[in-house]
């Protein structure tokens, strides 16, 4: 069966171009391999040159993680710190005067603002009820006191008639119970005559002790009735020479607090003035809702300036606790979910935690209570994602003033 293909044609030099019949250059080779090593040469410096920088930015980042801080050390003051608080001032004695008899207002002779002595009269009670009963309990007792007496005649008598047996000693113990019985009935007699005179003392309203009168409720002709402790005061009177000034103190301080510490007191009216006043005692316990111990102090007010009811201050003068109080910026406190810490750095740079308890929050410093040393060295601002053991840098040394 004959080939579907053509027997292969002889070919004619002059068909072939002439850039195919040229005879091949030998330095071709050469050049090609001399490029490809080029080639590889390059391409070898740019993989070594991109893992050195890879190794660069690595060790960047290593060093760009590692925080740079700052640190400070707690300032230490042996100095008497003051403590300022709200006091209020109350009178050394205030008594409150009401009737302790009923009957009408016939006089009053003080008004508020007078200073009155002890036993000094304020008003006088009109009480006519009252006189009556006691001018029936004298004749009571003019009445008891005559039976009294028949009485005793007839026990004497009878006692010498049964020493004759003109009588017997059954009427004889007769009589002499009877004179037992009439001396009891002057006995109650008088004792009810002499309560009418008590209560008739009551007529002339007397101050207890020296003052002033605060307060006069008093008037010509009002009804007053005793034992009413409902009903206002007739008058009252305050001892104003001595005045007792009362401080709720915070529970961090109470056992700063002894008898005898002095205080600064000051009040609106008086800029620029201080009293002094001295600590006598303090409640001896805090309270559930004010967490505040309450210091009782004694001050000095000859000259009345100060006055019953006065908003006060209390400056005190508290020497710190272990004679040294250390301070910390209020930046370089932490809160943890297991409490207040700051971050100090040791030796070898390694950040700790330390979690410390706060005395006083003085606004842009803290004092610190517990947990802290003088030497440490903290951390002035700590970053949130301070760890325990963490390394830093740091960029200043602890020489600096917290």
């Amino acid at each position: 069966m004959p080939s579907d293909n053509p027997p292969p044609q002889p070919v004619n030099a002059h068909d072939v171009p002439e850039a195919m019949r040229r005879t091949p250059q030998l330095w071709l080779k050469p050049a090609g391999l001399g490029a490809a090593a080029l080639a590889a040469v390059v391409i070898v410096a740019g993989l070594v040159d991109r893992g050195m920088a890879s190794a660069d930015l690595k060790k960047t980042a290593a060093q760009s993680s590692v925080s740079t801080v700052q640190l400070i050390s707690p300032t230490s003051d042996t100095a008497a710190e003051p403590l300022t608080l709200p006091a209020d001032v109350e009178a050394n004695d205030i008594a409150a005067l009401h009737a302790r008899i009923s009957g009408y207002i016939k006089d009053w002779k003080v008004d508020i603002g007078d200073h009155v002595k002890a036993g000094q009269v304020l008003a006088d009670i009109d009480t006519p009820d009252l006189d009556q009963q006691l001018a029936q309990a004298k004749a009571a007792l003019a009445t008891a006191t005559a039976k009294r007496g028949v009485a005793q005649i007839s026990a004497d008598r009878w006692s010498r008639l049964l020493q004759k047996n003109a009588v017997s000693q059954q009427e004889t113990d007769e009589k002499t119970g009877d004179l037992a019985a009439k001396n009891a009935d002057v006995q109650a007699a008088k004792a009810d005559m002499d309560r009418l005179a008590a209560l008739e003392s009551f007529k002339r309203l007397t101050s207890p002790f020296d003052g002033v009168v605060t307060q006069r409720n008093a008037h010509v002709g009002a009804l007053v009735t005793a034992n009413a402790p409902n009903e206002p005061a007739l008058f009252t009177v305050a001892d104003v020479h001595r005045l007792r000034v009362y401080v709720h103190v915070p529970q961090a301080y109470s056992a700063e607090l002894k008898p005898g510490l002095g205080a600064q007191i000051t009040v609106p009216q008086y800029a620029g003035r201080t009293f002094d006043a001295k600590l006598v005692g303090t409640s001896e316990a805090v309270g559930a809702q004010s967490g505040a111990l309450t210091a009782e102090l004694m001050i000095d007010n000859p000259d009345g300036s100060l006055k019953p009811g006065d908003y006060a201050q209390a400056a005190f003068r508290l020497a710190p606790e272990g004679g040294v109080t250390l301070r910390l910026p209020a930046a370089a406190v932490m809160f943890r979910q297991k409490g207040i810490a700051v971050g100090v750095v040791d030796a070898q740079d390694k950040a700790h935690i330390r979690y410390i308890t706060i005395r006083r929050d003085l606004g842009t410093q803290v004092e610190v209570a517990t947990g802290l040393s003088a030497t440490d060295r903290v951390i002035a601002n700590p970053p949130d994602s301070l760890e325990e053991g963490e390394t830093v840098r740091v960029a200043q040394r602890a020489a600096g003033r917290g």
